[in-house]
């Protein structure tokens, strides 16, 4: 398969990998048409590219009268066990993720990162730690930008890092990173997934085309990952293995803390411990930052990057946006953006980064994920807890000892959670759920929780 001239392909789904595949695929000659689900009447303007670029618009009645189809590419977006996509496949027609045809695409090696939380962090870090060696590096995938126009784009003495999801993994059949990362897998996604199990397996296939040649990257405080380790017994890791951790398991880890330095125990060569950065030197909030330091790190020198050119690139790296960022202070109050936080487990890691009194606005639409942990841990952390959209009342369920309010929009959230605050506190958006009841997307939240902020006049 070339997804070039001579083939005709489908591309289902019209987000914005579909669109940069139907690019891609046409800039290659190929016969391209594209499904969505959505009603036509929404799709208007995105026909209207599609059809410039030469690619045709098929809607999902019609889908019976294509014919002689080659393959069809599927967004991340859409289910791989949805009515359209079964459809597709009972005609027999093969069905490719938007990761698998950048891989067949990419000439430069790939380095990708999954994980329940951490992934955008840490392929932004590595593609930075990359760049600050004199590298040419992209990074694309779940983190915004899609990965085929960073893969086709790439020289092949570029690196490639790739930010990708469980959604992107399933229909993978040859994808094949020279470095996996996986930073840690906790629940989420299980209104798509049937079963936990279901979605680690989902992660797992990362690895699964690695070989002795490659390398394996993960998080030996993950419960979920430490049996992993070669020292278990369990053989399904091929790759050549690296493992971080906070504590100071030198036997067992790869990097790890030690007086406070994040040190490296070299796999080849001089096996003497190399400090690479101060615990002081990670300008991000949170000990699950660190983790995503390690990580980055660890990828960075498999890929041939020298310990003594690390340290300034982790100085300078900034917080991403919607990430843990820091978007004002009023009143004495710092307000925090991590609107990409949509699982418990992300909250829970934001909530434990400030050692000071948080104000928390959390709730959207839920992934069918269990708010039991995260209810324990407001109630240790939070000042007061906010809740908004369709999870709120199950999330204040789970919550017993915290103050809680209810607000119908985020510009009466930050309100509400600004009268709560005192000075020296955090109001901290971190909303444990999907943004889709309420708002366009995650940037969308993260935005509009920013605009409330700084249009807040002081008291």
């Amino acid at each position: 398969m070339n997804f070039a001239g001579g083939e005709k392909i489908l591309v289902i789904g019209l987000g914005r990998s579909g669109k940069a595949v139907v690019e891609v695929l046409r800039g290659r000659g190929a016969e391209v048409y594209a499904i969505d689900e959505k009603p036509r009447a929404e799709l208007a303007e995105t026909i209207a590219g599609l059809e410039a670029m030469g690619a045709q618009y098929v809607a999902p009645e019609n889908i019976g009268e294509l014919t002689n189809v080659t393959c069809a590419v599927l967004s991340p977006g859409v289910p791989l066990n949805g009515p359209l996509v079964r459809k597709i496949q009972s005609g027999n027609i093969p069905v490719y993720s938007e990761i698998e045809v950048a891989y067949r695409l990419c000439k430069a090696p790939i380095i990708a990162v999954t994980g329940t939380k951490g992934k955008s962090t840490t392929a932004s870090l590595i593609g930075h730690l990359l760049r600050a060696a004199g590298k040419d590096a992209r990074v694309g995938g779940n983190i915004g930008n899609p990965l085929i126009l960073e893969a086709v784009a790439a020289p092949a003495e570029s690196w490639v890092v790739a930010e990708v999801s469980s959604f992107q993994l399933e229909t993978i059949r040859s994808f094949h990173p020279r470095v996996s990362v996986i930073l840690n897998i906790s629940a989420d996604h299980l209104d798509r997934y049937h079963s936990m199990d279901e979605y680690v397996e989902a992660k797992y296939r990362i690895f699964a085309n690695q070989s002795e040649h490659d390398v394996f990257i993960a998080n030996l405080d993950d419960p979920v990952l430490a049996p992993l380790h070669w020292h278990s017994g369990e053989a399904r890791v091929r790759a050549k293995q690296m493992w971080f951790t906070l504590g100071n398991d030198s036997k067992h880890a790869t990097m790890y803390l030690r007086d406070g330095a994040l040190t490296y125990s070299p796999v080849t060569g001089d096996p003497r411990p190399i400090p690479i950065a101060s615990r002081d030197d990670v300008p991000l909030a949170g000990l699950h930052n660190v983790q995503n330091v390690m990580a980055a790190s660890l990828a960075v020198l498999a890929a041939g990057i020298e310990p003594r050119e690390l340290r300034d690139g982790i100085r300078t790296f900034g917080p991403m946006s919607h990430r843990m960022q820091p978007v004002g202070e009023v009143d004495g109050v710092l307000y925090v953006d991590d609107s990409k936080a949509t699982n418990p487990g992300a909250v829970i890691a934001a909530l434990r980064a400030y050692d000071k009194p948080i104000v928390l606005i959390a709730g959207g639409k839920p992934k069918n994920t269990d708010f039991t942990e995260l209810g324990r841990i407001v109630d240790e952390r939070a000042r007061a807890l906010v809740v908004i959209g369709e999870a709120a009342d199950d999330i204040a369920a789970h919550v017993y000892r915290t103050p809680i309010e209810r607000a119908g929009s985020m510009e009466e959230a930050v309100r509400m959670a600004q009268s709560l605050a005192q000075p020296g506190d955090v109001v901290l958006l971190s909303p444990a759920c999907a943004s889709f009841d309420m708002f366009e997307s995650a940037e969308d939240r993260g935005q509009k929780f920013t605009d409330a902020v700084l249009g807040t006049p002081a008291r």
